[in-house]
């Protein structure tokens, strides 16, 4: 599931090739100059798909001139990126989220 909550779009439940398609559209549908970051706090289980589906938007996010941060990625998703080569590609924040 996807929600926006203002400048934030945040990932709930799973991602898993079972719902890869609709998450990546429901989250591109969000797409707009307001959107800021991509939060992952709330996502319980991913497999490599989830890799995927961020970086095709961040793909979108950049074709569209959006700064996008990626903030609280779980770390079982940090380690597929990291197994993939592709974790430095991920413009990710320590601190805290925008509100």
């Amino acid at each position: 599931m996807i929600e926006r909550e203002g400048r934030r779009l945040r990932v709930k439940g799973p991602i898993t090739l079972s719902n890869i398609t609709a998450l990546l559209e429901a989250g591109l549908q969000q797409f707009d100059l307001e959107l800021k970051e991509i939060d992952f706090s709330q996502v319980q289980h991913v497999d490599s798909s989830a890799v995927s589906m961020l970086l095709e938007w961040l793909r979108q996010a950049q074709s569209r001139k959006l700064q996008l941060r990626v903030v609280n990625m779980p770390d079982n998703m940090q380690s597929l990126a990291a197994l993939y080569g592709v974790l430095e590609l991920i413009p990710s924040s320590t601190t805290q989220p925008a509100k």
